[in-house]
């Protein structure tokens, strides 16, 4: 993949992305509108995170880091690619029908060992039933990753990136036709989840068939492929269990708080915004990339690439996280407080993102790295590594909680960010030159992050003017859109000024996608 190709296929999946993560701040304004923080919505982030967490634990994390490069390798070399991922795909299907099964017979112990808190008060009997509805999401959403896999290998994004926004697309429907007609919007929320993966699953399925790679589960066998898939996935499965386990951690330390996992959801999917579009797209493009230019033995291309990869996700983060510490309670109060949600709502939802924010370029970071690793099948490191971020967020977090109460688990979740980012970037240094950033990436960070200041005094002074409009019902839309194109117009200009990125270089990419 050529360099040009690689910010195309990066721009094409984030479009993709920012869709979905635009629909998903809908989504979740029209949720807190219509449904609000309190028993309901606490119940219903539990339950939709138990298929999240282990749909990350297994096809995001542990097998599409196994999965994919190993793919991209046999792909490169014309050696029984599709049979590699037949197998694959029937045996993941397999495992995930089993979890499925147990998992909606012992319900309320996961619950349990979820959301502690919950126990004793009705929240605990909503979320066992919400979870039974939405846990089938999981094997519908897995093997959508594994096709999505497939095709990103391959140099097709589009339909793998667009998949995502189905359950959007379908949640906001949803929600809109229950206000409508008067309905109980959190069973119309609830029933829609398995649907939309149901969409999801058909939209990459056809698109695979469409590029000529023919998927059909059979029986699964224990090839020596899979023994080897499944050798080099037992660690990342254990290092994306580690990140699930800080999430948890943080929604138990939430749980024993009201309204508290509520309002860090709010703030996750504001910050999620950023982080899909930016982190996500260029994971995704980055690995297929550098697992075929090792398999080429091509040290200079995957050096450009995992550099020019790290300038265009830091060049877009570090305003984001700039704007998401300085001028938080504005986005919060515009997109979040209606409804069922009040200002103290919005107060502290802002406080969580301020903090998320801060943490930002970390966690997009982490995405620039961890390729690295898993391109050479190294999983075992990554675990190594997030477990020592696990230690620091765990007792960060319940040591905190009974000092500065329910913000503790965003701060804990900040810091372990950052240490792994740490342990990312110099367990990387015994990769050699290949896995350090070139000198244009060293010219123009520090010039990114002066921009980005720059930005943040225009930010600020631009809110001292706005702040009267964002009181007023029918203009405060408007403010903060002048607020978010003054942020964005004087980063570009600042930026461009002082040769921090290249507005040239984005505009070729462009064109060459189109």
């Amino acid at each position: 993949m050529k360099p040009i190709r690689l910010i195309s296929g990066v721009l094409t999946v984030g479009f993709w992305t920012l869709m979905s993560r635009i629909l998903g701040v809908l989504r979740e304004v029209m949720i807190l509108a219509l449904i609000g923080p309190g028993p309901v919505m606490d119940a219903f982030v539990a339950a939709f995170r138990l298929p999240n967490m282990f749909r990350r634990f297994f096809a995001e994390g542990a097998f599409n880091a196994s999965f994919v490069p190993m793919f991209s390798k046999r792909l490169e070399a014309n050696d029984n690619a599709v049979t590699f991922a037949n197998q694959a795909l029937s045996g993941l299907a397999f495992i995930l029908l089993i979890l499925s099964a147990v998992a909606m017979v012992f319900m309320p112990g996961l619950v349990w060992l979820t959301a502690g808190g919950f126990v004793g008060d009705a929240r605990f009997d909503l979320t066992v039933d919400f979870g039974r509805i939405v846990f089938p999401y999981i094997l519908l959403i897995s093997l959508t990753a594994l096709f999505s896999g497939v095709l990103n290998a391959t140099g097709r994004f589009a339909a793998a990136a667009a998949a995502p926004v189905f359950l959007n697309i379908f949640v906001c429907i949803s929600m809109a036709w229950a206000a409508y007609i008067g309905g109980e919007a959190i069973i119309w929320l609830i029933w829609t989840i398995p649907l939309a993966g149901i969409a999801q699953l058909a939209l990459v399925w056809v698109a695979t068939e469409r590029a000529g790679l023919q998927l059909r589960p059979s029986r699964p066998r224990w090839t020596p492929e899979m023994k080897r898939l499944v050798v080099v996935a037992i660690p990342a499965a254990l290092a994306g269990g580690v990140m699930q386990i800080n999430l948890l951690v943080g929604q138990q330390v939430a749980s024993h708080f009201e309204k508290a996992v509520g309002w860090l959801y709010a703030a996750d999917r504001l910050y999620q915004l950023p982080l899909g579009v930016v982190g996500i797209a260029v994971g995704i493009v980055l690995l297929p990339d550098l697992s075929r230019r090792l398999t080429a033995q091509d040290d200079a291309g995957a050096k450009h690439a995992f550099s020019r990869a790290g300038e265009l996700s830091l060049a877009l983060t570090i305003p984001a996280a700039v704007a998401l510490v300085l001028i938080p309670l504005p986005l919060v109060s515009v997109l979040f407080e209606r409804g069922a949600t009040g200002a103290d709502d919005s107060a502290a939802i802002a406080v969580a993102v301020a903090v998320y924010g801060l943490g930002l370029p970390a966690f997009v970071l982490q995405k620039v790295l961890q390729p690295l690793f898993f391109a050479r099948e190294d999983t075992k490191s990554p675990f190594r590594y997030a477990v020592w971020a696990m230690v620091i967020n765990a007792a960060v977090a319940i040591g905190l909680a009974p000092v500065i109460g329910w913000i503790a688990p965003a701060i804990a979740t900040t810091l372990a960010g950052w240490v792994m980012v740490f342990l990312l970037a110099k367990g990387g240094r015994k990769m050699g030159d290949v896995a350090r950033f070139d000198a244009q990436f060293r010219r123009r960070i520090w010039r990114v992050c002066l921009a980005s200041a720059a930005m943040g005094g225009v930010l600020w002074a631009s809110t001292i003017v706005l702040g009267p409009f964002f009181a007023i019902a029918g203009v405060r839309f408007i403010a903060l859109a002048a607020l978010i194109a003054f942020g964005m117009v004087s980063y570009a200009i600042i930026g461009q000024l002082i040769g921090a990125f290249s507005l040239r270089e984005l505009r070729n990419a462009f064109r060459r996608r189109a």
